[in-house]
């Protein structure tokens, strides 16, 4: 199977001045993990977490763990990662991540 990787942009939810869009890179390898996906931030921040939880978190507010998605209007999608020392919120633009996980799907199909 082949690695999908995809590079975005994302705001970074914070009560500081908006720092804009950063990079991000979201990732999937069916070899190593074929029910997960990465999402790596700026620095050496990489959350790995249920590829099901993205997809339903679209359309939903799910959470499993240290990290929940939800909706955020007809055009955006918040992911929020849960740490010891506080919390990063990102938002995305929702077709972004319908786009990474439509290609994961072409890469590994979802077992029946």
């Amino acid at each position: 199977m082949s690695v999908v990787e995809q590079y975005a942009r994302a705001h970074i939810v914070t009560d500081e001045e908006d720092p804009g869009a950063v990079p991000v890179v979201l990732r999937y390898d069916p070899d190593t993990d074929p029910r997960s996906v990465r999402v790596g931030l700026p620095g050496p921040h990489e959350w790995t977490f249920s590829r099901a939880l993205l997809e339903l978190g679209l359309r939903t507010p799910a959470a499993s763990g240290d990290v929940r998605v939800w909706p955020c209007g007809r055009v955006q999608a918040v992911v929020e990662f849960h740490t010891d020392h506080g919390v990063e919120v990102v938002q995305f633009e929702s077709r972004t991540l319908v786009r990474f996980l439509v290609r994961t799907y072409i890469a590994e199909p979802v077992p029946t």
